[in-house]
């Protein structure tokens, strides 16, 4: 539990800290994107999918919105981990539990294929 979710006065009912979203299901890794909607965020989970008739790997990607509580503060290049948790929206099912801040500058932040 991060020391804001303990010691803040923000009140948000779709956070698992403070509010009444339990997780269950998946944890997954990936690099933050867009941070431009208000507590919503979009994580790029890059992967690698084999092409048995060349015998090769190809790279993909998939884009995951993730709820983001107040109680972090999320940059895009940062990597998170999210939470599986019931339907928030339409298309978010995922809830941010830890931020691991990365220094990476220019348009690598985004890019930049990385396999978790």
């Amino acid at each position: 539990t991060p020391r804001e979710a303990e010691e803040g006065t923000y009140i948000d009912k779709k956070c698992p800290f403070t509010g009444d979203v339990s997780i269950r299901g998946r944890l997954l890794r990936g690099v933050v994107v867009s941070t431009k909607m208000r507590r919503t965020i979009i994580i790029r989970r890059d992967y690698l999918h084999y092409i048995k008739k060349y015998n090769r790997f190809e790279k993909r990607h998939k884009n995951i919105p993730a709820h983001c509580s107040p109680a972090f503060t999320v940059k895009e290049g940062d990597v998170v981990t999210v939470g599986q948790c019931r339907p928030l929206s339409k298309t978010v099912r995922f809830n941010v539990l830890a931020v691991f801040p990365q220094d990476i500058v220019g348009l690598q932040r985004k890019k930049q294929f990385r396999v978790f």
